[in-house]
């Protein structure tokens, strides 16, 4: 039955055309000889032979048994269509397979007659009895079968990312696989996108063909690679050495830098002698940088690198090159509540304090008189090469204002300035443009008692004022304005002495005694103590204000300005006929309530009787 099969078709296949049909025409013939019929092969078989005839037959049959579908052959290009690529793959007929699979993007066919190639066994035999081939799927069923290789034996494959998808990269390695995003790196991958287009290498670490599914790892790859740069990097890592590395991250107090299979940090105040506000000012992600070994754990596998000390400590000469009272340019780098930080050659800075800005005026901060990025020049102050400081002065590149004061002015001088400000302790007065002096509130009168300066001045007033002190070290001058007007209190404890009798009016009640007024602006305190012989508790209970009292100078202290008075005093001085003279004479002028007090029996009785007693004695 099979001999009769094979004849039929050996027969067809002599009925054939030439050419395989395409897109369900025919092509035309390009010779019109016919095929020999059976009756011709059978006469062609009668003359070479029963037994040549039988073994033709049988290499027919072997070849059509090795040929099944799915499966993946060799092919000869035989003819180029402009459809279709005729392919000879040894089988009864011959191949069919589209032109497309040979075509490139540019319209460009890529294949000649002649080639070998791999092609897919789709179909035995279409209806029109050609063979059905795929020149793609042979490529991919190859693919498959280099990928399930690559995965049992381990083996590296090199693929392009295609795009982002979810959970990782979809990758082409000949055909889609998946790279999931917690293996495309030893770190997490925060872009995942700027990978596309790029060819990795990586590890099949899943694979399935029935479902189509691969799963891929470039960080085993990497971990490898790594672990063999680390072997030799440790090999060379030792204190002091210079090695180049790759900066594979950067944060806010350092950068990371792969060694080979290791990394180092190495920290922001080992990048530069000079400041650093952030590493990012320095280095960028992926710069190939040379660096020092400046500490190696070997057991912890922690290195830590430097990169200024590649060059000289600036510091070192910082005594020689700037001398104290020299003057220097730099550039303003910093500023802080308490001063300006210059920058006077990289890794070399000095602080301007804002007490050496200005020599007149009170630098509240030091954005009022500087900006970061200004160029100055300043007054090497003192020097400090072991801690590392070096004190500038900005205001030391002018003359001082304060020394020409001792010199312009004198105390006892007049001056007239403008009241520039209030406190509640004085006023301060601009004698010229940047010198105030300070008018304490005490030098303000002689008689007034100011509880602020604004009973007395305005901001903006134009005031005669006298210098009191000069202080040109400590910048300090006061004033006075009552000193423009002789001491009344020198006059009243010239003329007046301890024992002396004084008239005035009561001014003020306190709870430890009355204010008498002698002369304007001249006050004297009776103690509660002083008012009586009785004992009185509160001072209100003998006195008024407005009361006209005569009283006795008990103490006087012409450097305070204070003096002290007594009516007991004045009392026990008293005969009882002055006594009475006085009450009657008190009582006629001023109808004050001081005689009603002395007129009491209790107070009469006590100086009858301190009378009697004297005149006894």
């Amino acid at each position: 039955m099979k001999e009769d099969s094979a004849r039929m078709d050996l027969q067809k296949d002599f009925d054939q055309d030439d050419f395989p049909p395409v897109g369900g025409s025919r092509p035309e013939r390009t010779r019109q000889a016919p095929r020999p019929k059976l009756e011709a092969t059978e006469a062609a078989s009668a003359e070479m032979g029963r037994e040549e005839y039988e073994k033709l037959l049988g290499l027919y049959d072997d070849s059509f048994r090795n040929l099944a579908e799915g499966e993946v052959v060799k092919g000869k290009v035989l003819r180029i269509l402009p459809n279709e690529v005729v392919v000879d793959v040894g089988y009864k007929s011959e191949g069919l397979i589209d032109i497309e699979e040979f075509t490139d993007p540019g319209g460009r066919v890529h294949v000649e007659v002649g080639d070998v190639i791999d092609v897919l066994l789709e179909k035995t035999e279409n209806q029109e009895g050609y063979v059905v081939l795929s020149k793609e799927k042979a490529e991919k069923m190859k693919i498959w079968e280099d990928v399930e290789q690559a995965y049992n034996e381990g083996k590296i494959v090199r693929g392009i990312v295609k795009e982002r998808i979810k959970g990782g990269l979809a990758v082409d390695i000949g055909v889609r696989a998946f790279l999931p995003g917690s293996l495309v790196d030893l770190r997490p991958v925060r872009n995942l996108d700027a990978l596309r287009g790029k060819e990795l290498r990586m590890r099949v670490i899943k694979v399935n063909r029935k479902r189509g599914n691969i799963v891929l790892s470039r960080k085993a790859v990497l971990e490898e690679e790594n672990q063999e740069k680390k072997k030799k990097t440790l090999a060379l890592l030792e204190e002091g050495k210079v090695l180049r590395g790759v900066v594979k991250n950067i944060t806010e107090y350092g950068a990371f830098i792969d060694l080979g299979g290791i990394d180092g940090l190495l920290h922001k105040t080992d990048m530069s002698w000079g400041r650093v506000n952030h590493p990012s000012e320095l280095f960028v992600v992926g710069d190939e940088v040379e660096v020092v070994v400046l500490k190696f754990d070997s057991e912890r596998e922690r290195v830590s690198l430097g990169y200024k000390q590649k060059s000289l400590d600036p510091w070192q000469k910082v005594s020689e090159k700037y001398a104290k009272n020299s003057r220097v340019r730099g550039k303003v780098v910093s500023l802080t509540d308490y001063g300006a930080f210059v920058e006077l050659e990289e890794g070399v800075e000095g602080l301007i304090h804002v007490s050496e800005m200005s020599w007149t005026k009170r630098i509240k901060h030091p954005s009022k008189v500087l900006a970061v990025g200004d160029t100055v020049e300043a007054v090497v102050l003192e020097v400090d090469q072991e801690a590392r400081r070096l004190s500038l002065g900005l205001r030391q590149t002018e003359p001082n204002p304060w020394d020409l004061i001792a010199e312009k002015y004198h105390v006892g001088d007049r001056i007239v300035g403008k009241v520039r400000n209030l406190t509640d302790f004085g006023a301060f007065v601009e004698v010229e443009e940047g010198i105030d002096g300070l008018v304490h509130i005490s030098d303000l009168s002689w008689t007034k008692r100011l509880r602020h300066p604004s009973e007395m001045l305005k901001k903006g007033d134009s005031v005669e004022a006298v210098i009191l002190k000069i202080d040109s070290e400590n910048q300090r001058l006061s004033l006075g304005i009552k000193q423009l007007s002789p001491n009344i209190w020198d006059e009243f404890f010239r003329l007046r002495s301890v024992g002396d009798l004084v008239t005035g009016r009561v001014v003020r009640l306190t709870d430890f005694g009355a204010f008498v007024e002698m002369e304007e602006g001249i006050e004297g305190l009776i103690h509660v103590s002083e008012l009586s012989e009785q004992r009185v508790e509160q001072p209100k209970d003998v006195l008024s204000v407005g009361d006209v009292v005569r009283a006795k100078i008990i103490k006087m202290e012409p450097a305070e300005q204070k003096i002290g008075l007594s009516l007991k005093a004045v009392a026990q001085d008293l005969t009882q006929e002055e006594l009475r003279a006085y009450m009657e004479t008190q009582e006629r002028d001023s109808g004050s309530t001081l005689g009603d007090a002395l007129k009491s029996s209790a107070l009469m009785e006590q100086m009858e009787s301190d009378n009697v007693g004297g005149d006894d004695n």
